[in-house]
């Protein structure tokens, strides 16, 4: 939360008035982009959305995603450029152990018999560029 502070001068009276603004980051704005644009990738490639945004207390997975048998916990990560490297190199090794943790959360309430993968879809907003990483990282994991 921040304030602005208004500050009006009218002839010899002074004026401040406090406004409590919310302001979304700009980063949060470009990622909830790139996971709508990475849900339509995934849509014109056949796969059926099943949740975005999913979240367990602390835990969160971007996209969920069905094809046939196959159930995906997919990471979304977006950039404006490559400046600082392509988008799916900021997946860290504990960004991974969550991603582990809210999928066996998910598992717990909806333990259907399923195969499981773990995505990334890097997106790069100035060029447009969508990668889908399959198989990204693996883990065993059972409902």
């Amino acid at each position: 939360m921040f304030f602005i502070f208004l500050v009006k001068f009218n002839r010899a009276k002074l004026t401040i008035n406090f406004e409590k603004k919310k302001f979304v980051a700009k980063t949060t704005e470009i990622g909830k982009q790139g996971e709508d644009m990475a849900a339509s990738f995934l849509r014109e490639k056949g796969y059926r959305i099943i949740a975005q945004n999913w979240r367990s207390r602390h835990l969160e997975i971007d996209l969920i995603a069905q094809k046939n048998q196959l159930l995906l916990i997919i990471e979304v990560k977006t950039r404006k450029n490559t400046l600082f490297g392509s988008p799916q190199h900021f997946v860290s090794k504990s960004k991974q152990q969550k991603l582990l943790k809210a999928a066996h959360e998910y598992l717990l309430k909806h333990p259907e018999e399923t195969e499981i993968r773990f995505d990334i879809i890097a997106i790069v907003t100035d060029t447009q560029n969508i990668e889908h990483i399959e198989d990204a990282f693996y883990a065993d994991i059972k409902g």
